[in-house]
């Protein structure tokens, strides 16, 4: 995959922003095999500014804790990935796509695996922990009930989240403009 400098993308944005050419047109003239790359650097800037633009020198690392409130607030609001994304202030989408089929596929254990190679230094494990557990059916009926109540939990929780940071904007907002509020209320007492 090439890296592309700050001020190649920038260029490009720019030019892109003059109307001195569309995405396919840009990735020919300037040899991007791909106009998709193009239109992401244009939406990165929309949404980031230059910062968007900026490669990051070191892979962020994220929590289990941010990555399951992704994935969260995706299964919960009618969001894209793009705009969960940029809610969570990050400019790379195709994480949280990555982390909704590691999700889909292994669940929490999908997003806590870390990344890399193994070590190379070998851990043995003792049989206690090469066995399976062996469960009743009672405990499996339980285990699912469980597991259904946290779900419900977690997409309740994201629900409440997102109603007290709506509440929190809704309070800003009266707060930076009261006039409109008192305007509102002698229109009421009029009527």
């Amino acid at each position: 995959m090439t890296k592309y400098s700050f001020a190649f993308k920038w260029k490009i944005v720019q030019e892109y922003l003059e109307g001195k050419g569309g995405y396919i047109y840009l990735a020919k003239k300037y040899s991007v095999k791909n106009k998709k790359q193009i239109e992401n650097w244009v939406k990165a800037f929309d949404e980031f500014g230059e910062e968007g633009l900026f490669r990051k020198r070191q892979n962020q690392s994220y929590s289990v804790q941010f990555k399951l409130d992704a994935v969260e607030l995706y299964q919960t609001s009618e969001l894209s990935y793009r705009e969960v994304a940029h809610k969570l202030e990050m400019n790379n989408p195709a994480l949280i796509a990555n982390w909704m089929r590691k999700f889909r596929d292994r669940g929490v254990d999908g997003l806590s695996k870390t990344k890399g190679r193994p070590s190379a230094m070998s851990h043995k494990k003792s049989k206690k922990e090469l066995e399976p557990v062996k469960t009743t059916p009672e405990e499996q009926d339980r285990i699912k009930t469980l597991e259904k109540q946290v779900h419900s939990l977690q997409i309740e929780n994201a629900f409440l989240k997102e109603l007290r940071k709506l509440r929190k904007q809704e309070a800003q907002q009266r707060r930076t403009n009261p006039s409109h509020e008192s305007s509102q209320a002698s229109e009421d007492h009029s009527n």
